[in-house]
């Protein structure tokens, strides 16, 4: 048997909630959310807030399970994405940088992307880069 999730805000989340909406300056996804809430509040079912808003119906199940489950905060927020971790220290950054700063090698009028590579490895500030990490880095720095 599916969960039904009842959403009853409180007035102080639903002033919240308005505030959010009528101010604008929050991302779209946050606005969307608020949305969502207050249709369902105000007796909507999630299958008609689904195709008033132009979301998928799992999306506005979703945001009413976390109300019900976690509290206002957690329904409109994005919980933080892991992402990658950053392969590079600020330490080993600089050095690219400041070893792209530095004369070219003899044979060479400036330096490769290839080269900066090479070097980097080749003086241990890196053990293993690639031609476009460094592209990166240098493109960061300006």
């Amino acid at each position: 048997m599916a969960v039904k999730y009842q959403i009853k805000l409180k007035a102080k989340e639903k002033s919240r909630l308005n505030a959010t909406i009528s101010k604008g300056i929050c991302s779209a996804r946050k606005i969307t959310r608020c949305r969502v809430l207050l249709l369902v509040d105000s007796g909507q079912s999630k299958s008609a807030v689904s195709r008033a808003l132009q979301i998928d119906y799992n999306t506005v199940r979703n945001i009413c399970r976390r109300y019900s489950e976690e509290g206002l905060d957690a329904a409109i927020d994005e919980k933080p994405r892991s992402g990658a971790p950053t392969l590079f220290d600020g330490k080993a950054r600089a050095k690219i940088t400041a070893l792209a700063c530095t004369n070219a090698p003899e044979g060479y009028s400036q330096w490769s992307l290839r080269l900066l590579a090479d070097k980097a490895v080749e003086l241990g500030i890196v053990e293993t880069i690639s031609h476009n990490h460094v592209r990166e880095i240098l493109k960061k720095t300006k």
